[in-house]
């Protein structure tokens, strides 16, 4: 059965830290993990060496706060409520496409500020790479491309008719710890084999660590993005 989407709403816009040129021609809205925030993966910009030409827009938006059932309760950043440790089990539908809403909107705020669609990027780690992998896949114009970081595709169930059609072949890439203890490393292998029954091609590799970001993924996903937009040394 097809998931209800939410009714349209106003949306405001996530409070962004930002990244980059006066003069850019690509953006890259990059979504932190759970009780994180927006300065969680502003250090990697350096890291990935990208060309000084590169007229890349770094955006790293702050989740809403909000109580984690899984945490006590407690309320913190978080793209949604999650449940139980199995985060495939009562997940939070709602959350997840209100979030959703929040990425879209930022989407169409780079449009006003002159980049093409097809020249952003969706990534994100952890929850925030659910959250990316949910709007990229169902954006109604054609993206750069989505990147999943020690993550899984949510509401699978509803993918298969709410893919869009203008990011059938979408360039996807995932990366996965082998010793994930918060996001199990089957949860994502499994995401990936839905993808690829649902006809995407995502690049997927793993690396000897547990929830977090390593050297070697760092070099993987700056040699992605200089794929995905053509960027020289």
């Amino acid at each position: 059965m097809k998931s209800a989407a939410l009714e349209p709403m106003t949306i405001e816009l996530l409070p962004c830290v930002e990244l980059g040129p006066e003069q850019v021609e690509y953006s890259i809205i990059w979504l932190h993990g759970l009780g994180a925030n927006g300065h969680d993966f502003e250090p990697i910009v350096p890291e990935l060496q990208l060309p000084a030409s590169a007229n890349i827009r770094f955006i790293f938006p702050h989740a809403p706060q909000q109580a984690v059932t899984i945490n006590s309760g407690v309320v913190m950043p978080a793209w949604y409520d999650i449940v139980s440790p199995d985060f495939a089990q009562q997940e939070d539908e709602t959350g997840i496409r209100q979030s959703q809403q929040h990425i879209d909107a930022l989407i169409q705020r780079e449009n006003t500020r002159g980049i093409a669609t097809e020249n952003i990027i969706i990534a994100g780690f952890s929850q925030g790479g659910a959250i990316a992998l949910q709007t990229g896949l169902r954006y109604p114009q054609r993206l750069a491309g989505v990147m999943a970081l020690s993550s899984y595709l949510p509401l699978v169930q509803s993918l298969h008719q709410e893919a869009s059609e203008a990011n059938q072949n979408l360039p996807i890439f995932m990366a996965h710890g082998s010793h994930d203890p918060v996001v199990p490393l089957t949860l994502g292998e499994d995401s990936r084999h839905f993808l690829e029954q649902y006809g995407y091609e995502p690049e997927w590799v793993t690396y000897y660590m547990e929830h977090s970001v390593c050297p070697d993924e760092i070099d993987d996903i700056s040699r992605w993005l200089k794929q995905i937009f053509q960027l020289g040394a």
